[in-house]
């Protein structure tokens, strides 16, 4: 049960249209639920200048509309339920709940979960029954108290508010609009929000937005002087940093079931020295699984992952003040099973590789920032502004120095992405 669209429109006669649409609301998550459920039979909800036009006439409150008309008056037509069909661009609105009351017409259409041909029986729509609950409950609270113009006025303004409590997504919660009273705050009522229709409800609380900026880092690195270690940004802002965050060197040499590694990492100056997290993961993943390691860290501790075959070298949230860190070890392998073993097309032979994982809060390559006094916001209220940036590793790896390079990998991808929260 749902309502399609509400109307209040005041009788003025002897003015051009002899009325005024005072306030209208439609429901767009409900209207697509009509066209589901009319199918052929569907007729969308008019603008209101053509929705006045027909619903007056069709009540016989226009000023020229007092003789006798046979589409409108005749015996067939006799209406005693205040549910009505309107002529709109040459198709039937229906049905059209309405009424007349101290000179406000009051007017809903409510949701049919049917075909309307043939035209199914009144008492089957629940959602009639409904829509004169709704309206019966405006029009308590628009005359709750003694009628003034200005007292009209301002109880049509809050209409909006109301309805986002009473009436959420069409469906009507609560008839009496003065039960959401004290739960909603009008002191902006001059300047009134624009709520997205997904939103059934105003926002409480100080306004505020969130600005954040993230960068993430791809990187490949060969140590090898004919081919190039490289690097780009891309994203919304499309820029190029002069070197990457952490330079690194990784070598392996192979001695019958043992490996030898040496890793040398040097976080650049110009990189802040703060990191959220910082590991290193090195897996041997074509390789049976390790059964020995003797291993030398200048810094931060080594994890040993034997059935994955896997290395995780944890620095930890700082580089030591050289800036430089190393990792030197033999690795013992066992036999190799096929069934359980992870295989990589690119961790073949020499093309093994390190995997840099990092985050460092407040802080961005490219030195892009959100200036939140900069920030402009139209709405009313003053918000608070908050910003965030951060710099995020992925895919950066370091390739193994005496293998031939991937032709596949070959670029430190730096993303630079930039959320903006609406304002509501």
């Amino acid at each position: 049960m749902a309502q399609r669209a509400v109307w209040l429109v005041s009788h003025e006669p002897g003015t051009p249209l002899c009325g005024t649409v005072r306030f209208s609301r439609r429901f767009p998550t409900v209207e697509k639920r009509a066209k589901v459920f009319n199918g052929t039979s569907y007729v969308p909800i008019p603008e209101d200048g053509p929705f006045l036009k027909s619903l007056l006439f069709e009540l016989r409150l226009l000023d020229e509309d007092k003789d006798f008309m046979e589409s409108r008056d005749s015996c067939s037509r006799i209406n005693k339920t205040s549910v009505y069909g309107l002529k709109v661009g040459g198709e039937e609105l229906w049905p059209v709940v309405a009424f007349l009351k101290n000179g406000i017409v009051y007017a809903c259409v409510p949701l049919v979960e049917q075909t309307l041909s043939p035209r199914p029986a009144l008492i089957s729509i629940s959602a009639i029954s409904q829509g004169f609950e709704l309206l019966f409950g405006i029009q308590d609270f628009l005359y709750s108290s003694q009628r003034m113009d200005t007292e009209l006025n301002t109880k049509l303004s809050q209409l909006p508010d109301l309805l986002l409590q009473a009436c959420p997504f069409g469906t009507v919660l609560d008839a009496n609009l003065q039960n959401s009273l004290d739960s909603i705050n009008f002191a902006s009522v001059t300047h009134p929000q624009k709520q997205p229709a997904w939103k059934a409800g105003t926002y409480k609380g100080k306004p505020q937005v969130s600005i954040s900026i993230t960068e993430k880092v791809k990187s490949m690195q060969y140590d090898k002087q004919d081919i190039a270690d490289t690097w780009q940004v891309v994203g919304t802002v499309t820029c190029k940093v002069p070197v990457p965050p952490i330079l690194g060197f990784y070598q392996i040499k192979e001695e019958e079931a043992q490996l030898k590694i040496t890793v040398n990492l040097k976080l650049h100056e110009s990189v802040k020295n703060n990191f959220e997290f910082c590991e290193a993961h090195i897996p041997f993943y074509n390789r049976g699984p390790i059964t020995h390691v003797e291993y030398k860290v200048s810094f931060g501790q080594l994890e040993v992952f034997r059935e994955k075959s896997l290395l995780i070298w944890i620095i930890g949230q700082k580089f030591p003040k050289s800036m430089e860190i190393s990792l030197s070890g033999t690795i013992t392998f066992g036999a190799k099973s096929h069934d359980k073993q992870p295989f990589d097309h690119i961790c073949i032979a020499g093309t093994a590789y390190l995997k840099l994982h990092f985050r460092i809060l407040d802080y961005t390559l490219t030195g892009c920032y959100a200036d939140q006094h900069s920030v402009q916001v139209f709405a009313s209220g003053k918000p608070k502004i908050s910003t965030h940036r951060k710099l995020i590793s992925s895919d950066y790896y370091i390739w193994n120095s005496k293998a031939p390079a991937p032709v596949t990998y070959g670029s430190l991808l730096l993303w630079t992405h930039c959320d903006a929260f609406d304002f509501v």
